[in-house]
């Protein structure tokens, strides 16, 4: 009776295991050795069924045990011997799938650059000229109206500051839209910009060291390397309370190394990666220049950031890699 009760599980469990393989078919477009498994499957499910039968007193023709088993036999060991097949079938699936987000991705990326672009080009040149054009008229009736009512003279000023303060403003967004010092000087040059300007309105001490002079990359690297270098000072700004701040970019042979630290109080690097701050933007920046990124950092003992990318041309094709370390403790 316990035999009988055991070999109606096995039939079970071996039915819905192979209803569940047969759903998967599609999924590995009808491959071959993934065909062989489930043919050995359902053999193997008749043969539970014939033992059941046997169990129970039927008679059995003698050589069906023997063909069935031959035939599960085959099945199941070509289905082994070819499974490098379906991995390697899967793995070029998956790089299949890497290629197209990454694809994506740039797409995205490169979209959100010539908006920007865009952008900041008409604010320079259309509202700039016409504030600078109302700069002048003021420039001109305050002279005009020299040594006349100083209630007037006055109000000239403030629209004049006014005026001036919303110049400046104009530059400053066109600026942070598309940064003209990249795109005429470099990297370094670029970076070293927005470092003085954030240095100006914030206390943090930022060092920064490159041995990069007038070297140009690719405008996809000299971009996006800018950008996660903004990210990552302007979070540290914001949100860690740090007084100090170091950055090192250097270039060593086809790659572009970037070693970031703050004296911070810390985070949860995967906890901040899952919820915002900046991080997953980061990553997925880096991602799509295959770059690698490493974050660490702890509770009160602030963070660090090591980035990787290849300069070269070719270095689209080579897998992403994202690393993210857990919180230490102690």
């Amino acid at each position: 009776m316990v035999i009988k009760i055991l070999l109606v599980i096995a039939i079970a469990v071996q039915m819905v295991a192979t209803l569940y393989a047969l759903k998967l078919v599609r999924t590995t477009k009808y491959n071959s050795v993934w065909i062989l498994f489930i043919a050995g499957f359902s053999l193997l499910s008749v043969e539970r069924v014939v033992q059941l039968l046997v169990v129970s007193g039927r008679d059995v023709a003698p050589d069906l045990f023997a063909w069935l088993g031959v035939v599960i036999s085959v099945c199941l060991s070509i289905g082994v011997i070819y499974a490098h097949k379906l991995f390697r079938y899967i793995d070029r699936l998956n790089r299949q799938r890497q290629l197209l987000n990454r694809r994506v991705l740039t797409a995205v990326l490169h979209s959100e650059e010539r908006a920007r672009s865009r952008f900041s080009k008409e604010l320079h040149d259309g509202l700039g000229p016409l504030l600078s054009s109302a700069r002048m008229s003021l420039s001109a009736l305050a002279r005009e109206g020299e040594g006349e009512d100083a209630d007037r003279q006055e109000i000239i000023a403030n629209t004049t500051y006014v005026i001036d303060e919303a110049i400046r403003s104009l530059r400053e967004i066109s600026n942070n839209l598309s940064p003209h010092v990249l795109n005429d000087f470099g990297l370094a040059r670029g970076v070293q910009n927005f470092i003085s300007k954030s240095a100006a309105m914030h206390e943090a001490k930022i060092r920064f060291t490159t041995n990069l002079r007038t070297e140009r990359f690719d405008p996809d690297v000299e971009v996006i390397v800018y950008r996660v270098i903004c990210e990552l000072i302007n979070n540290s700004l914001k949100h860690s309370g740090c007084t100090e701040i170091n950055l090192s970019l250097a270039q060593n042979g086809g790659s572009l190394a970037l070693d970031y630290s703050d004296n911070g109080r810390g985070f949860d690097p995967q906890a901040m990666m899952d919820c915002g701050m900046g991080l997953s933007n980061i990553a997925s920046r880096i991602n799509s220049l295959g770059g690698t990124l490493d974050i660490t950092s702890a509770r009160g003992r602030g963070m660090r950031a090591s980035i990787r990318v290849n300069t070269r041309r070719d270095a689209a094709a080579a897998p992403a890699r994202t690393k993210r370390r857990r919180n230490r403790r102690g």
